[in-house]
């Protein structure tokens, strides 16, 4: 038995297990729960990197009202209140709830009821609506009931694995380890279906760059060509409806908008129909889209025709961005769903569900997706909103609009660990919650496994869990019985049976086997797939059979059609977005890691080099980007990664980490007509070289808010690190870096050149450097991650001496292996692969997410050799 307390990783919806030992000064060591299905006892760098982010630096400790500390019961009596009040003028449909896949299920479960069964509006809805809401309509179109068919084993065991819309070694790397061992087992195919060349494409066998929106037209030609391959299986149609419908849809169309070599097209083709263990793994270039649910279901269509679904090492495999994006979809976390993957507008499953919960009322109708909640916040529809462990000012399409939203709303509510966000600094009370390691609940990741979060630390100050939040305000409200919840298994218990009722009614999620657990079975409760009730092997729609009335799977027609935004010349450039390896969501908490924001330490943008030459960008400049809806200004990373014409930003930063980096604000609020997903992947903007009359690199031991015009500040092991840039410099350099680091009377060495306009200044105390500030006209060659150890020697040379070699950039995080340490050992001890730099460093043999560039100073390294 592995010592420690087993509990799970708050990021990804992979859902790793996780072993957490407290060392009773308040932090933690981590580690991977070699035990746990999902992950057996691997963790990427964001897990390995966890006991750097639970300190209470920063962190909300007591309840605020308007800006001051309030007691508990005065912020919820005023919570209680408003939300009453408003209800009573203006209707139950003036209130709504935001909630996020960082909840637990039990936290997720206790709002849902709170809304959908007493306050009596649908008008609750989700960050999971940005992130999975076209698979979850996709799925009900084709089964009927939001069901993932598959599980993780199918990738051990597949021959061909598809990933679409995926960047799986850098966004779920634990599951893309999964299925490089698979390739070096069995021999797996991989193929990367992605307009950008990813991470995820070193080891692939085939890359399909395709346009993007473009991946329906590239699964209707795979689905003719399944047919004149002869590849259907007849016996498992027989089961489905809209065959005939689908294929003649297919057939009208063709793989042109793709942009693809009809040659590669082929291939791909070929490889899918000759390998029946076919596992097609998607995620947000599937999801984020305007025509995201059509993606789905195109995906769908091919696994149903030919049978490859349910069984081991085949099938549509949807994985998902969040921790607990599942748990909220299964509780009724989005606006259009009631618990337990009952349906709102089904009159009985409504009445059902009423009367389990015995509660006064139930909307008839679905509430608010994201997109239109924020809109009647901003008109005034919505006149109370409570935002719960998610940052809508800097995620949601439109932020700008959405920030200006929520600032005006008559009532917020925000219930976070910190008030340092764009959005809690917004609100009219917020809640202290408790963090990750404080929590205990469960969650469930994107292969159905149930498993439990245990809170591990002591709550700092007043934080509390966010179910007790809902419940005390339900108390408050008038509903004491209802929402009577003394402890967290309670609340589970009452979701499982509940979960009966929906089994009664034939659906999918049921797992009433769970709901008499007692305390000690909840607190022991080892990973558990669901349905638990009935004995399905872990896989759905083997036999064809889904939960459509009449128990027939449903394949539907589908047509490409292009992203809503259309290209102008104006906007004349495609805007993607993603991800980064080492970040998460809008940083919270990955931020607080210096590990972690030492790889890519501020906002940026990738411009094809044909694009970059004609706009004038230089590589490491600033470029600024401009859509209909917003304004960036990034980093300017120039690379054929990504197709001309197109841009690739990242989404973690915000205003409080780059001002000018708030990616969203750009992005068009356009949605999916049936799932409401926003489509955050092709957006228009219009790019320019951003006129900076100078650029700054800063430390400091202190936080660091500059007032410049472009500016981006990222936590170190001895400080803060900043990156800026303006259109004009200051006057007086000196007087400018004091006000900067707050150092009014510290002794300074100051060294400019102001014809040049070169400035370079450090302030001490003794023998002790506070802060550091270079200047120059042009991107500044530094050793920043030597910099940023804020050291004693003479640091204005911006060099390492020469006995301190200078790790250089973190290049794996798992490590904290830099890139300068990599090349030196590729170069003194004549290393020839990634394996070698592995053996002798350990980098890379982790998680792996840092393969592609490993091998790519490798490569770099063989060709300067080869050169010489």
């Amino acid at each position: 038995m592995t010592d420690g307390v087993r509990s799970t990783c708050p990021y990804c919806g992979v859902g790793c297990g996780v072993v957490l030992d407290a060392d009773g000064a308040g932090g933690l060591t981590v580690r991977g729960d070699p035990d746990h299905p999902a992950n057996r006892g691997r963790l990427c760098s964001k897990g390995s990197a966890l006991a750097e982010t639970v300190d209470v630096r920063g962190r909300l400790l007591a309840p605020r009202i308007k800006g001051r500390e309030a007691s508990w019961d005065s912020a919820l009596d005023r919570v209680a209140t408003r939300f009453a009040r408003t209800i009573a003028k203006h209707g139950p449909d003036s209130v709504a709830f935001y909630a996020s896949g960082q909840m637990l299920t039990e936290d997720y479960y206790v709002a849902n009821k709170l809304m959908k069964g007493f306050v009596g509006t649908a008008n609750i809805d989700t960050n999971s609506r940005l992130c999975m809401a076209s698979t979850v309509a996709g799925h009900k179109r084709a089964f009927g009931t939001d069901t993932v068919p598959g599980t993780y084993e199918d990738i051990d065991e597949a021959d061909l694995i598809v990933l679409v819309g995926s960047n799986l070694a850098w966004c779920h790397p634990v599951l893309h380890q999964r299925a490089l061992a698979a390739k070096a087992a069995r021999g797996t195919k991989i193929v990367v279906v992605d307009p950008r060349r990813t991470a995820s494409c070193d080891g692939a066998d085939l890359h399909l760059p395709l346009r993007i929106g473009s991946d329906v037209a590239l699964f209707n030609r795979l689905l003719v060509a399944i047919y004149e391959g002869g590849a259907l299986d007849t016996r498992y149609l027989q089961q489905v409806d809209g065959f005939d419908d689908t294929l003649r849809r297919a057939f009208c169309a063709d793989a042109g908008p793709t942009g693809l070599d009809p040659g590669l097209v082929s291939w791909f083709c070929r490889l899918w129909i000759a390998h029946e263990r076919v596992v097609t793994i998607f995620s947000q270039g599937v999801n984020q889209s305007s025509a995201g649910t059509d993606k789905v279901n195109a995906i769908l269509n091919c696994h149903i025709a030919t049978g490859r679904i349910g069984r081991a090492g085949m099938g549509p495999f949807s994985v998902t961005g969040q921790p607990n994006a599942m748990g909220g979809r299964e509780v009724g976390g989005l606006a259009n769903m009631l618990a337990c993957h009952l349906d709102l507008e089904d009159p009985m499953h409504r009445s059902a569900v009423r009367a389990f919960w015995d509660a006064p009322r139930m909307p008839e109708r679905p509430g608010l997706k994201a997109v239109d909640m924020f809109r009647a916040v901003a008109d005034g529809r919505i006149r109370a909103l409570w935002i719960m462990h998610t940052n809508p000012a800097v995620t949601m399409p439109e932020a700008d609009a959405v920030r200006e939203a929520i600032r005006t709303c008559a009532f917020t509510v925000v219930s976070d660990v910190t008030a340092a966000t764009d959005t809690a600094r917004l609100a009219d009370v917020l809640l202290p919650a408790t963090a990750w390691a404080e929590k205990d609940g469960t969650v469930t990741n994107s292969d159905r496994t149930i498993s439990r979060q245990r809170a591990v630390l002591a709550a700092p100050g007043q934080a509390r869990p966010d179910w007790w939040h809902v419940a005390e305000v339900g108390r408050r409200m008038g509903w004491a019985r209802a929402f009577d919840y003394a402890s967290p298994v309670e609340i589970f218990r009452e979701h499982a049976a509940l979960s009966g009722i929906a089994g009664g009614f034939g659906r999918d999620f049921d797992i009433s086997g769970l709901s008499d657990l007692s305390a000690a079975d909840y607190a022991a409760l080892p990973p558990t797939r669901w349905p638990v009730a009935t004995k399905r092997g872990g896989r759905f729609f083997a036999d064809g059979r889904s939960f459509h009335p009449g128990g027939r799977t449903r394949m539907v027609p589908v047509a490409w059609r292009p992203p809503q935004a259309a290209r102008a010349p104006r906007f004349p450039f495609r805007l993607n977005t993603g991800r980064i390896r080492d970040q998460w969501h809008t940083m919270t908490r990955s931020g607080r890691s210096p590990r972690l924001s030492s790889h890519l330490a501020e906002p940026f943008v990738e411009i094809h080099p044909e694009d970059a030459a004609r706009l004038g960008v230089a590589h490491d400049t600033l470029v600024e980007l401009e859509s209909p809806t917003g304004r960036a200004v990034l980093r300017a990373t120039i690379t054929d990664r990504t197709r001309p014409g197109t841009l690739f930003a990242p989404i973690h930063w915000t205003g409080e980490t780059a001002p000018t980096g708030r990616i969203d604000a750009l992005v068009a609020g356009a949605t999916d007509p049936v799932s409401g997903q926003p489509e955050s992947k092709a957006s228009v903007c219009a790019a320019r070289a951003f006129a900076a009359g100078w650029y700054g690199f800063a430390v400091s031991r202190r936080p660091v808010r500059p007032e410049s015009d472009y500016w981006a500040v990222a936590t170190t092991q001895a400080g803060w690190r900043v990156e800026m840039a303006g259109r004009t410099a200051p006057a007086d350099w000196e007087t400018a870096a004091r006000a900067l680091f707050d150092l009014p009377s510290a002794e300074s060495q100051v060294l400019t050149d102001p014809a040049r306009g070169l400035a370079r200044l450090a302030f001490h105390e003794g023998e002790r450097l506070l802060a550091a500030l270079f200047v120059g006209p042009a991107p500044l060659g530094l050793m920043r991650d030597y910099l940023a150890t804020l050291p004693e020697s003479d640091v204005l040379t911006g060099r390492a001496p020469a006995d301190r070699p200078d790790p250089g950039p973190t290049l794996c995080a798992c490590f904290n292996i830099g890139v300068n340490t990599i090349l030196t050992a590729i170069e003194t001890r004549g290393l020839m692969s990634v394996e070698a730099v592995g053996a002798a460093l350990s980098a890379g043999t982790n998680c792996g997410s840092c393969r592609p560039e490993i091998a790519a100073l490798l490569d770099a390294a063989l060709t300067r050799e080869a050169a010489e």
